[in-house]
């Protein structure tokens, strides 16, 4: 059997910290793995003068499957969102985002399973036709939607909602006032929904989702809607169970997966050995299931849940006062 290399980004601010506790669980459950460390975002511009490096994508391209930090995109002209251009680049055209509840965060809610599904290469994120006129007055942006796109997030959703065992599929669009863009999305996820007779379909107004999800959230199984209201849901969802400390992302395309913390590089707390590890953690989880390697993955999950429950060296976060390493040590004795 030939050994799985995993690229690893260890990305910017508080990343190297908490992708190096991921890795340590990994190791420890006997994962096996060789690791490919590469740089982008601050820490590859520094380096090399470029935020993705050529010998980056060379990597991703070459392992298929990447494990990746937080990392920084500077603000300002010029710059384009390193994680738009990777899921460019390799076509990572579904964003997984899975949130679940752990007993021992300050979440408000108890019982939170729900995976949100977002179309990540077109609508408004793709970044079409942005144009701002000459004189600053007027700024302009298109949304594209394509058959093929929806079609392909849509089956992905009912795929992953039948693998999982999952009862529903809700449908998120704003097909009553967007009704070419949304109403497209909307009329394939019909015809996709009604090959998959064993699962629930559900059609729900972005709005209307929003305030559901706040009031009562329990009733949600999967979500699958197009890259904006992906973006803001998927967050919204993170905030049921604790923040995005809580929360992982897979972005997933035919031949390629990047497994991340969605959250960002906290800077002001990098270095100090604060942060709590736990999103890059349930994102190795979520890479550990996409590998076939089912009974690994649950063995992390069942010592994070553990180590939240009992508080045991716990970060500020979840109530707790410990750091990184000492949240770490945790888990590796439970393991």
């Amino acid at each position: 059997m030939t050994t799985q290399t995993i690229t690893v980004i260890k990305g910017d601010g508080i990343g190297p910290s908490i992708v190096e506790a991921a890795i340590q669980i990994l190791d420890k459950v006997g994962c096996d793995f060789a690791y490919e460390y590469v740089d982008a975002g601050l820490t590859a511009l520094e380096k090399t003068g470029e935020l993705l490096p050529q010998a980056t994508l060379d990597a991703i391209a070459r392992n298929k499957i990447t494990l990746k930090g937080p990392l920084t995109t500077p603000v300002g002209e010029g710059f384009t969102s390193i994680n738009v251009t990777l899921r460019k680049q390799f076509n990572l055209y579904s964003n997984v985002r899975p949130v679940i509840s752990f007993k021992g965060t300050k979440a408000r809610y108890e019982n939170i399973d729900i995976i949100t599904i977002r179309e990540n290469t077109q609508g408004m994120y793709s970044g079409h036709g942005q144009v701002v006129s000459e004189d600053g007055l007027v700024a302009e942006a298109t949304s594209i939607i394509t058959r093929e796109g929806a079609e392909r997030i849509v089956r992905f959703a009912f795929e992953l909602a039948r693998r999982e065992q999952r009862q529903k599929v809700t449908v998120v669009h704003k097909a009553n006032i967007l009704k070419s863009t949304s109403g497209l999305f909307l009329k394939v996820a019909r015809e996709v929904a009604a090959q998959y007779s064993d699962i629930q379909m559900q059609e729900m107004i972005v709005d209307n989702a929003c305030m559901q999800l706040v009031m009562n959230p329990q009733q949600f199984d999967v979500i699958v809607t197009t890259n904006l209201f992906g973006d803001i849901l998927s967050d919204l969802c993170a905030g049921l169970v604790g923040g995005l400390g809580m929360a992982p992302g897979a972005n997933i395309g035919e031949d390629c997966a990047i497994f991340e913390a969605v959250h960002g590089s906290a800077p002001d707390i990098a270095g100090k050995n604060l942060a709590n590890p736990s999103s890059v953690i349930l994102a190795s989880i979520q890479m550990l299931e996409h590998l076939g390697m089912k009974d690994k993955a649950e063995k992390i999950k069942a010592a994070l849940t553990d180590v939240i429950a009992s508080g045991d060296r716990t970060t500020r976060d979840l109530g707790g006062s410990h750091g990184t390493t000492d949240f770490t040590a945790a888990m590796l004795e439970r393991l």
